[in-house]
């Protein structure tokens, strides 16, 4: 039996557009997804009193290793997005109906041996790769695609050559 969502909270988290000096967007493959291939942008949890900026930094640096960054611009709100029902009550621990986001732009000023997927453990992403910002919400799973157009609209301006 699943639970109510509307009984549920929203967890909150950063997530990271981190362009790079083409103008592209960096994605990662998430493991252990059980449906197709799965990208996503970095993303993860606040933890209680943290700075949203220095959230966003280390969940980057946790996830991909990525630590030559310059902030570009942070969105005006938050992004929220629901969990599928069939991911309700397994997917975020079973503690949330789903995520609300505070998005960052970044600009990823490393070469491709400043990022290391296995930086941290559990690792999130076995592969990454760099795709034009127009390609980026027909990558994402169905459920965060309204989110990542948000993201895109927020930021396509950032989407250029530095």
């Amino acid at each position: 039996m699943r639970p109510d969502p509307s009984k549920l909270p929203y967890r909150r988290c950063v997530g990271m557009m981190v362009l790079n000096r083409d103008g592209q967007v960096f994605v990662g493959r998430r493991i252990h997804f059980e449906a197709n291939e799965s990208w996503q942008m970095p993303q993860g949890g606040i933890d209680d009193g943290e700075d949203l900026r220095e959230a966003a930094l280390r969940e980057l640096a946790e996830e991909t290793g990525i630590t030559k960054v310059e902030v570009l611009a942070e969105a005006p709100g938050w992004f929220t997005y629901d969990l599928p029902a069939e991911a309700l009550g397994i997917a975020l621990k079973g503690k949330f109906r789903g995520q609300t986001q505070k998005w960052f732009a970044l600009r990823f000023l490393g070469t491709e041996r400043d990022i290391n997927l296995a930086q941290h453990q559990p690792q999130e992403f076995d592969a990454f790769r760099w795709v034009p910002v127009d390609e980026l919400v027909e990558l994402i799973v169905p459920f965060k695609r309204d989110v990542y157009r948000q993201v895109v609209e927020a930021f396509h301006h950032l989407a250029r050559p530095s």
